[in-house]
């Protein structure tokens, strides 16, 4: 009988034994990348060869490919091609009424097939159907980008876009300021049409107080070193850092302000002839330094601005991503495209004249350790502006313009992540991060055009591969 106990006594501990050396469950990812090379884009270095797991949204690892099969609900077979974070869009709009609601929905597809994962939303009048979105995407019930949103534009008294809150008391800035933080927004866009000088310094300060960002356009009745100085984290488009950069930018903003107060008060267009003539490289390097010591970020919007100078030429009536584009909303595009056609053409000439001064800013502005983020500003009213399709133009742009491919994909990834305050959990990847992430065919590194050769985009941890994306797309192509 002891022989028997002992002979199962034995047995139990070579079987537990076997069992501790055993995994006790197979973990099966959400989504396998394996044989990728990985794209860091804040070295600049190649890892090939690595598989990345995702599991409930997150990246779980990025480590070295040792074997070729993982437990998965979802295999991409990364083997030659190249994976870099999701891309930022960081000035994009959602607006038109309500009866834009179902047009602007479908721009989230556009983004989201274009590789474009996080989308900042720089004012609109459609603010409650994007906290609907966001919170239909964060349940996966609809697929599209995460969306950072301003809500509703401040600007003064009768406003140029329907919605404004206009401000023009401080009690009027207090209350604005309060109820945009109310709504829970990401931040604060504060808009040029009718605001004035002192308002929109006061607005920053008011909102710093409530610790949300601003940014926006400005009036050039003040000077962009007396909003940086205030506390203004980022300027849209470069017309009020070229104001900057002139050598009579006080005598210019004199001007303007003294104009206001008659029949015919000077705005931005009219001035910019005389800014154009008074560019200083000095004074540029001076409100760089300024921006960069103060972290005030930029965001060029290079490609709006390169289309909307080109649009007496090209009507664009043969591009193909308009059967994407909601009627809706490309009746929206007519109203510039109308402007355009009855410009002089010295008017044109001048316009593609300052274009190309404003590529020349842009270098100077990374050198000096000035923060660039892409934006678009694609939506309803800018004419030819695409979805998702604009944000890759922009980083080609970018490049023409005189930064490296690495520089450009930093201004659509991680750059974006540190101005939102997220780049703990985003923009990068690494164990930890949000699993939304870009399967390209070729390196852009090498060229920033291959950011178009899309196989596969992760968003939010789920895998869309090329064929889910077009069909997606077919989904929402006009009839």
């Amino acid at each position: 009988m002891r022989f028997f106990r002992l002979l199962l006594g034995l047995s139990l501990i070579v079987l537990l034994a076997d069992c501790a050396r055993r995994p006790t469950k197979l973990e099966i990812y959400d989504v396998v990348i394996n044989h990728v090379t990985v794209v860091d884009v804040v070295t600049g270095q190649l890892r090939p060869n690595q598989v990345v797991t995702v599991s409930r949204g997150k990246i779980v690892g990025v480590e070295p490919a040792d074997r070729d099969s993982y437990a998965a609900k979802q295999y991409v077979n990364g083997n030659g091609r190249y994976l870099i974070p999701g891309l930022w869009d960081m000035h994009v709009h959602f607006r038109g009424g309500d009866s834009l609601i179902a047009a602007n929905r479908k721009s989230l597809t556009l983004f989201l097939a274009h590789g474009v994962t996080t989308v900042r939303d720089a004012g609109g009048d459609l603010t409650p159907s994007v906290f609907q979105w966001r919170q239909d995407m964060n349940a996966g019930k609809l697929a599209g980008p995460r969306i950072f949103t301003s809500g509703p534009k401040i600007d003064g008294p009768g406003g140029y876009w329907p919605g404004s809150l206009a401000v023009e008391t401080p009690a009027q800035i207090r209350q604005a300021v309060d109820s945009l933080k109310r709504l829970g927004v990401d931040y604060v866009k504060i808009y040029d049409s009718k605001i004035s000088g002192p308002a929109f310094l006061n607005t920053i300060s008011e909102a710093q107080k409530r610790g949300l960002k601003t940014t926006g356009h400005m009036p050039y009745s003040v000077t962009l070193a007396d909003a940086v100085r205030r506390g203004l984290d980022a300027t849209e488009h470069l017309y009020y850092v070229f104001k900057a950069a002139s050598s009579k930018e006080d005598s210019l903003t004199a001007l303007v302000r003294s104009s206001l107060s008659t029949p015919k008060p000077l705005g931005l267009f009219a001035v910019l002839p005389a800014v154009y003539d008074t560019y200083s490289p000095e004074a540029a390097d001076r409100i760089f330094k300024l921006m960069a010591k103060r972290k005030t970020a930029v965001v060029p919007t290079l490609f709006i601005g390169k289309t909307l100078s080109e649009l007496a030429e090209n009507d664009h009536a043969q591009d193909t991503l308009r059967a994407y584009i909601d009627p809706k909303i490309q009746a929206t595009y007519q109203r510039r495209l109308a402007g355009a056609r009855q410009q002089s053409p010295a008017a044109q000439a001048f316009s593609r004249k300052l274009e190309a001064k404003f590529y020349t800013l842009v270098p100077l502005m990374q050198a000096a350790g000035v923060s660039i983020l892409a934006g678009s500003d694609s939506g309803p009213f800018n004419s030819f502006i695409y979805p998702g399709a604009s944000l890759q133009d922009e980083l080609q742009q970018l490049v023409v313009a005189g930064l490296t491919p690495l520089q450009a994909l930093q201004a659509a990834t991680i750059n974006g992540a540190k101005f939102m305050g997220v780049a703990s959990s985003t923009g990068t990847i690494a164990p930890g991060k949000d699993a939304d992430l870009l399967l390209l065919t070729a390196n852009p590194l090498e060229n920033i055009a291959n950011i178009k050769q899309i196989d596969a985009v992760v968003s939010r941890g789920k895998a869309y591969p090329t064929a889910a994306l077009k069909n997606m797309m077919r989904a929402v192509k006009n009839p």
